[in-house]
């Protein structure tokens, strides 16, 4: 994304990865009391996209690299 802003809802994550919006939840929950992102009710920030990235699984440069095939 270009922006570090983004609007995405519990209920639209939870389908797009198949999992329970719960989880969303203690995720998103724990992704902000880390400081990474900020999140109200669908309006999201990614606060430090650096440390977000470190956080993520190995597989985040794989998809960026492919994105970047493809697309960039």
């Amino acid at each position: 994304m270009n922006s570090d802003g983004f609007y995405l809802t519990h209920e639209f994550l939870s389908e797009m990865l198949s999992v329970r919006r719960a989880i969303i939840t203690i995720v998103v929950g724990a992704l902000q009391t880390a400081g990474l992102i900020t999140y109200q009710r669908g309006p999201s920030t990614i606060m430090d996209s650096q440390r977000l990235k470190d956080v993520s699984c190995g597989c985040y440069q794989i998809i960026k690299q492919e994105y970047d095939r493809l697309i960039g």
